[in-house]
């Protein structure tokens, strides 16, 4: 991590050295939930996964009434996907060798749209039929984002991040 942002310039020391902490602290919790028998990766893939619900529930909420429910659905899983590409990158498969950013971005893109099928059909399923899914529409992001989480884990372990 320090790595990545000593070549930008972007990050004091300072901050490095906190984030040096709190990916410490994210890690040691990884290993204690990985002590029941999931692998590590998947724990941080669905930690990742957790900071991507809340992009793309943000994307819904902030977009809904410019573009309508469904575009506004569709537009957040592309920012979730893309925020959740690159902190995969960055931490859960961190020790997997990368090639090109703007490749790997489109075969993570690529992959998960077969989570994409299940997570937003379960998405648009729920938003047609209940009318507390079209006014809230968190209630169908959980449910179609913890269909695509086992989805997408396997799809992007097995051709993006390899």
């Amino acid at each position: 991590m320090r790595a990545f942002f000593k070549k930008r310039s972007l990050l004091s020391p300072c901050i490095n050295l906190r984030m040096d902490w709190v990916i410490a602290r994210a890690d040691g919790f990884v290993g204690a939930v990985a002590k029941t028998g999931l692998p590590p990766d998947f724990v941080r893939f669905g930690i990742v996964g957790c900071f991507g619900f809340c992009w793309d529930t943000g994307t819904v909420y902030a977009a809904r009434y410019l573009v309508g429910i469904y575009l506004a659905g569709a537009l957040g899983f592309i920012v979730a996907a893309s925020a959740n590409w690159l902190l995969n990158r960055w931490w859960t498969f961190r020790h997997i060798s990368r090639g090109a950013m703007h490749v790997q971005w489109l075969r993570f893109i690529s992959v998960n749209s077969v989570g994409f099928i299940f997570n937003r059909g379960i998405f648009f399923a729920l938003v047609a039929t209940y009318a507390v899914v079209r006014h809230q529409p968190v209630f169908g992001i959980m449910a179609g984002s913890l269909v695509g989480l086992t989805f997408n884990y396997f799809l992007s372990k097995m051709f993006v991040f390899r």
